[in-house]
């Protein structure tokens, strides 16, 4: 209580000083780490790592994690069903040669939950305030966050030092994981920040910074006094950067001879791995967990946690798991599975999360010589619907709140330009905190999702907001703003042919029509890019498009079943231009039985060129169309 009693006048006018001031947000750090003794830079370092200093306006993130410091309280987090592959009507295996495969949901077994989720409770106790006032009010949050990294360096038995070095075990056991793995990782993360230093503009408006501090190093000693588990890294495929574990997804048979839940493969000797595809949960990590682990639901090779980043193995990449809803994309990706809501804009992932996956997404482009661009590093709402029928019951996340610009700066590859003015081609690259596009549907179907940054851009059939939005006639339906409703969106870093220009108003070809976006010069949502585009060849009025890159007939031997290289409900007309991700051959994986005996890959004769031709990406012939250069 005489704690309390103490922090109640410093905190008295936060409120209004943290959300209205300039600096109100770095004052509440100052105040807070003088007096809890906590170094300044130790708590902008912590909060950096969990919110980038943003609150979110009170709301919760995806694990019940609330305001700068993401004090956890997720009393119904773990109540969530992990519905993400058993929900609509896509297929995950995606592969006609067998059944479609549509996983019932189980829910997951409740118990006890985590201390990494009931840190607000704690912090309430150690600072005498109300669990509403720690949610709500930015100020006491980071009062709480600091409270509870001096409570972790006491239970530690280290000095309340000013110096930062001294301060690695508290800001591991911070992090809330159970390991070491873990902690150590996400104190790395931390110290990383505080040796470069941080400057940004929160979601609030407040302006925080950090200064950099480059030659600190921490006494990382102090983990092995922090009583935590060490974890088995098992059999995981992880940089060492990261924390890892092996959960393995059961490769079993069930039934009546049926089989689950991916298929054993020798990649990327048999086939290469081209891309990697960002999913995100629908659902809490224990949950997910125990979906993966059933034989009868389906498989993805990782899955992080939004807490602190920690990342569980599931698949090994030699093998094919069973993720995206397109046999051909399932069967040349690694599937990562992020703890999230597609349809909760605050929901929002950690910095800890983000950075975990930039570090796993980089190891394994490198690994597998996958580049680093979206045409490569896809979201599932960017994989293609295999064939015609396939194209409405496609997935839709990681979606439009996923921070796409930032994630790329963390994998080392920021969005920049790469050409002039007559490039020929346009990367979308919005501000992700000041573009805020409507959507709706998030609670109900037609309401208005909170106002929220954004990685999308709308299209119009015009260059003006009064004109209608594009259609996808793969879709069936008029288009929508509904957050689900991808016929006409594009997203940050995809790129698109230039096909004309009005004031504010860039034109790109996009599924076969003109497709316009508000592009001002002031404030650009695209930048000038240049690169290979396909067009059809003369003569040719217009060309399919494919969801699937698969042989011709001729190529299959007589035991494997040939797959039809079935059209998709579009058409590529003659004078429009598409961005290339590469060329790829006709190359089809036949494994349809638990025995991996049987499994063939057929590669055939025929090549196809990636293109990115609407939000989803697709293939080509390479026979039917020509390639040039962007800028000809």
């Amino acid at each position: 209580m005489a704690a309390a009693t103490l922090l109640f006048p410093l905190l008295g006018a936060a409120p209004s000083d943290a959300r209205g001031s300039d600096h109100g947000l770095q004052s509440a750090f100052t105040s807070a780490a003088a007096r809890y003794h906590v170094p300044p830079s130790v708590l902008l370092g912590v909060s950096y790592l969990q919110s980038r200093w943003d609150t979110h306006a009170g709301a919760p993130s995806v694990t019940g994690g609330y305001g700068p410091m993401h004090l956890t309280d997720a009393r119904t987090a773990l109540a969530e069903s992990a519905s993400h592959h058993g929900d609509g009507s896509e297929d995950a295996r995606g592969d006609g040669a067998r059944a479609a495969l549509h996983p019932k949901v189980k829910p997951p077994k409740t118990s006890e939950i985590p201390a990494r989720l009931r840190t607000l409770p704690k912090a309430a106790e150690l600072t005498g305030l109300s669990r509403a006032r720690l949610r709500m009010d930015p100020a006491a949050n980071v009062a709480g966050g600091a409270a509870l990294l001096a409570a972790a360096q006491k239970e530690l038995g280290a000095p309340m030092s000013s110096d930062p070095a001294d301060w690695y075990g508290a800001v591991a056991r911070f992090s809330g994981a159970d390991d070491t793995a873990t902690a150590a990782a996400y104190a790395n993360d931390v110290y990383a920040v505080l040796r470069t230093g941080q400057e940004r503009r929160t979601d609030a408006g407040q302006l925080v910074a950090l200064a950099a501090q480059p030659g600190l190093s921490p006494d990382t000693g102090q983990l092995r006094r922090a009583g935590l588990r060490t974890p088995e890294a098992g059999e995981t495929e992880c940089p060492p950067t990261v924390s890892c574990e092996w959960i393995p997804a059961p490769h079993e048979e069930f039934g009546d001879g049926d089989y689950g839940n991916h298929d054993l493969g020798d990649r990327p000797a048999a086939q290469d791995i081209d891309y990697i595809v960002i999913h995100d949960t629908e659902g809490a990590w224990e949950g997910v967990l125990t979906m993966v682990q059933d034989p009868t639901y389906v498989s993805w090779q990782y899955t992080l946690r939004s807490t602190d980043g920690h990342i569980a193995q599931h698949v090994k990449a030699k093998d094919v798991a069973w993720h995206a809803g397109n046999w051909y994309i399932n069967s040349k990706s690694i599937g990562l599975e992020h703890e999230g809501f597609l349809a909760r804009p605050d929901a929002w992932y950690t910095e800890a999360m983000y950075r975990s996956s930039a570090r796993l997404v980089a190891y394994l482009a490198k690994e597998h010589d996958i580049p680093l661009d979206r045409q490569h590093i896809l979201g599932h709402d960017t994989v293609p619907g295999p064939t015609a029928s396939t194209v409405r019951g496609m997935h839709t996340d990681p979606g439009p709140y996923w921070d796409w610009r930032h994630y790329f700066e963390l994998l080392g590859r920021p969005i920049e330009p790469s050409a002039g003015p007559n490039g020929g081609l346009v990367t979308i690259r919005p501000d992700y905190a000041t573009n805020r596009p409507e959507y709706t549907g998030c609670v109900s179907a037609g309401q208005a999702c909170a106002d929220h940054g954004s990685s999308a851009v709308r299209l119009y059939s015009g260059p003006g907001e009064s004109y209608p939005l594009i259609k996808d006639v793969g879709l069936g339906s008029e288009p929508t703003k509904g957050v689900n409703d991808l016929a006409s969106r594009v997203s940050t870093g995809q790129q698109y042919a230039v096909a004309g220009q009005d004031g504010d108003w860039t034109a790109i070809w996009y599924l076969g029509q003109k497709a316009w976006f508000r592009n001002p010069q002031q404030s650009p949502t695209a930048v000038h890019a240049s690169g290979d585009v396909v067009t059809p060849k003369d003569g040719l009025e217009s060309v399919p498009v494919y969801g699937r890159a698969y042989p011709e007939s001729a190529a299959y031997p007589a035991d494997v079943p040939a797959q039809a290289v079935s059209a998709l409900p579009y058409t590529l007309p003659a004078g429009q231009r598409y961005a290339v991700g590469g060329q790829v051959p006709g190359e089809y994986y036949y494994a349809v039985d638990f025995d991996e005996g049987s499994h063939r890959v057929v590669v055939g004769k025929d090549l196809y060129y990636e293109i990115q031709f609407g939000h989803r990406v697709a293939f080509v012939r390479a026979a039917d169309v020509n390639v040039m250069a962007s800028g000809s």
